[in-house]
């Protein structure tokens, strides 16, 4: 018979299969997933997330031939001792390298074997002199393996108390505050009326978000949200801010609740069942886009006006025609659960959306946008471009082009278009078309990595013609003009101080120029 000490010294090869039948999976799949890489094992990287399985015949490792120096010795430790190991697909990778802890493990696998055979008496021709060198062998390496036993026993305390504190095995637990100043600080009359609550104000807007996913590839969001932030009252809708709440009360409640998965390669779907946007279905190629939590302060800045004609429950759906080519399609009802007559998921308000988004090279972006809505207002804007036309029902079509240019990995230049025709079906019939662009400049990482300056000039939503009776066209042009500097503290605080001055708010050459300053500061975990 040859000897057990023969087959050790066979080299490497050997050795590195050994490691995998008993270290492999600890070191390769447990400590990635910990986090813990200070356990210096060298493991396959192609392979350590794969476990390994037995073979009971040398014949089973594709990669492996009879005229390989070590053939001899792989095929006895394979059929002899049982203490080898190869890869799911058949392969042994006989040439990977090898450290003195994979030696290591490997050989204490194999000497539990040979004990192991020794106890039941199957070990036909065992010679004193292979127990003197497997002794020898494995008293060389005692340290060795005595450091490994020590890290690992560090492993299993380290994972009890993972588990232990965890919070779920299939959850992360988010959160934000955002708390804002803000005042009017220049502007007194505005449609014949003064601007009277020039208070400097204080509110915050918290979120505690639930991500969940099941595969690793869906995700299911629960936001719960308490906001009690109000725009400034400058009778106008002009200058909305971004993150402000609906009636600034403090209730927590339910908000943002959506489960987005993959169909496919290159196909992702979601399902909206509270607090829908278009920006949970479309790309709005804005770098300010951060929902009022980060860059733009208003409504205006934050997207195309013309997104915020769909909100509500829903779904939608993007397929990606290879890396530079996305059609998303959504539709959102804001009546989806109301059983009322005139109202539920398809007869009430809703918006209906079709983007195609084009990516010519990593830095330039260019969205083309089709919205077509019922009952559904825009935002921001002069007064009659976001009218509900006295609650007369009305169909809108709104096109928007958006795009935003990398010109350099500081500076981003970017800006959009957008047209609405609203068309009222009862009462006084007519239309109205309404108008709105803007241009932006960002400055990513400006003075810190992390931080992000923003400039954003345009004109927000203008009736530039109207056939409805009682409701005229905006006769005069209102600027809107924003800067802000987003500046990160820290990883998880950050400030933005920013200032909103509008021009003839409300599209009225006659009213005063109106200056808003707002400090936003946003804590996340």
């Amino acid at each position: 018979m040859k000897k057990v000490s023969q087959f050790l010294i066979a080299g490497s090869t050997v050795y590195s299969t050994m490691l995998f039948f008993s270290a492999a999976v600890l070191a390769g799949e447990i400590l990635p997933n910990l986090g813990l890489d200070n356990l210096k094992i060298k493991v396959d990287t192609v392979d350590q997330n794969q476990e390994m399985s037995q073979v009971t015949s040398v014949s089973q490792l594709s990669d492996v031939q009879p005229t390989d120096w070590a053939f001899q010795a792989l095929q006895s430790l394979v059929e002899r001792y049982g203490c080898i190991a190869g890869y799911p697909n058949s392969t042994y990778r006989g040439n990977r390298a090898l450290t003195r802890y994979e030696f290591a493990a490997g050989l204490n696998a194999c000497l539990d074997r040979v004990n192991e055979l020794i106890a039941t008496a199957t070990a036909d021709g065992l010679t004193q002199t292979d127990l003197a060198q497997l002794q020898r062998l494995q008293e060389e390496f005692a340290p060795e393996l005595a450091t490994l036993r020590g890290r690992v026993d560090a492993i299993e305390a380290r994972t009890s108390q993972l588990e232990a504190n965890q919070f779920s095995t299939t959850t992360k637990l988010e959160g934000e505050v955002v708390a804002v100043i803000s005042d009017v600080v220049r502007g007194r009359r505005v449609n014949g009326e003064r601007i009277t609550d020039r208070n400097t104000t204080l509110g915050a807007r918290s979120r505690i978000e639930f991500v969940t996913s099941f595969t690793g590839r869906d995700t299911l969001v629960t936001r719960i949200e308490s906001n009690n932030i109000l725009s400034p009252d400058i009778r106008t809708t002009e200058g909305n801010l971004a993150f402000a709440g609906d009636d600034g009360t403090t209730n927590a409640e339910i908000d943002a609740l959506f489960y987005e998965f993959p169909l496919g390669a290159r196909t992702q779907v979601i399902a909206i069942a509270n607090a829908g946007a278009a920006d949970d279905i479309a790309d709005t190629v804005n770098i300010f886009d951060g929902d009022g939590s980060t860059g733009a302060l208003t409504t205006f800045g934050t997207r195309n006006p013309i997104y915020n004609t769909m909100e509500g429950i829903g779904f939608g759906i993007t397929h990606e025609f290879g890396d530079r080519l996305a059609l998303s399609l959504g539709y959102l009802s804001d009546a989806a659960n109301d059983p009322s007559p005139s109202n539920g998921l398809f007869n009430g308000a809703y918006g209906a959306l079709a983007q195609l988004t084009l990516r010519p090279s990593d830095r330039i972006a260019v969205g083309l946008t089709y919205i077509n809505s019922y009952n559904q207002p825009l935002l921001t804007g002069s007064n009659a471009a976001t009218t509900d036309f006295d609650g007369n029902a009305f169909s809108s079509n709104s096109y928007g082009v958006q795009a935003s240019i990398g010109i350099s990995e500081r500076f981003v230049l970017g800006g959009w278009a957008g047209y609405t025709n609203s068309r009222t079906l009862a009462g006084d019939r007519g239309e109205v078309d309404i108008w709105n662009y803007a241009i932006t400049l960002g400055f990513p990482d400006l003075g810190k990595e992390g931080n992000l300056a923003g400039i954003i000039a345009g004109i927000e939503p203008r009736v530039t013609s109207s056939t409805i009776p009682g409701f005229d066209r905006d006769r005069g042009t209102s600027y809107h003009l924003e800067a802000f500097y987003q500046y990160r503290l820290t990883d998880n605080i950050t400030i933005t101080p920013g200032v909103i001055w509008l021009t003839s708010p409300d599209h009225n050459s006659d009213n005063s120029d109106v200056v808003i300053g707002a400090l936003r500061t946003k804590f996340s975990f």
